[in-house]
């Protein structure tokens, strides 16, 4: 599938009739959608409102919307490379606290200049992938308690793929400096790695465009960019029953077909 077919594919209109239901019960199946005409921050905001409790953050404005672009004045601070023009690594949002947000929205104000794509991994593909590597010594051992710290001294100490009861599950990823690993890990995370650049996807938002995704299950990162890229966030809460990570792929063995990994 070409990189631009994954906003088709996810598409919903979220000004249709019935576009909340639409919205909530796409989240449960593939979370993720992709949208348009949000040209504007307080329609932005409008629509974050509808569809989640939004959380605060230390980068955001009252209103909780945070501006993504290139602030000089926080490059090379740990946490803070999202507010630079480098590349980004595939990550779960606020990794680093007890219970990550559920959901994150992204749209675009303006699109730079060159680069600044974003990268998306769906964590199902992901985690079939490590199932079917070394006879899934990988995603054992990626699943034991306490095998990860993320964040800085108050960050949180968890594992890559965490189980429920109803055989569902999460992922909670980075791999920057504020991520440190156990070394039942360590040797895993190159596939750890591989996986999650294997299943990568790429899509260059228009201005209005975004996506919202469910955070434990879809990794995002970015491309380097120059120009004066500009986007929105949104971080919070569904305002809906949403069950915590996926469902397997069932047959381990025969994980989806991989795409190349992106540089």
């Amino acid at each position: 599938m070409r990189p631009g077919d994954l906003f088709a594919a996810h598409f919903l209109d979220h000004k249709a009739p019935g576009a909340p239901a639409q919205i909530a019960e796409q989240l449960r199946k593939s979370g993720l959608v992709t949208l348009d005409g949000l040209a504007a921050r307080d329609a932005v905001l409008n629509f974050a409102s509808r569809i989640m409790t939004i959380s605060p953050h230390r980068d955001s404005d009252p209103d909780g919307l945070t501006i993504i672009r290139d602030t000089p004045r926080h490059a090379g601070r740990p946490g803070f490379a999202g507010l630079g023009n480098g590349r980004l690594a595939p990550h779960t949002e606020r990794s680093g606290l007890p219970s990550p947000p559920r959901l994150m929205l992204l749209v675009c104000a303006q699109p730079a200049e060159r680069g600044g794509e974003c990268l998306l991994t769906d964590g199902r593909l992901m985690h079939a992938d490590l199932l079917a590597r070394g006879g899934g010594e990988a995603a054992e051992a990626l699943s034991r308690p306490r095998t990860a710290y993320f964040g800085a001294g108050d960050g949180h100490a968890s594992q890559v793929l965490s189980s429920h009861r109803d055989g569902r599950v999460s992922i909670r990823l980075r791999f920057d400096v504020l991520a440190r690993w156990s070394p039942i890990v360590e040797p895993h995370l190159p596939d750890l790695q591989a996986a999650a650049l294997g299943h990568q996807r790429s899509l260059r938002l228009n201005p209005g465009q975004g996506y919202l995704l469910d955070n434990e299950r879809w990794l995002h990162a970015r491309t380097a960019f120059v120009g004066d890229r500009v986007h929105w966030r949104a971080l919070g809460d569904p305002r809906f029953d949403l069950e915590h990570g996926f469902a397997p792929v069932l047959d381990a063995n025969q994980p989806p077909a991989r795409v190349e990994a992106l540089s």
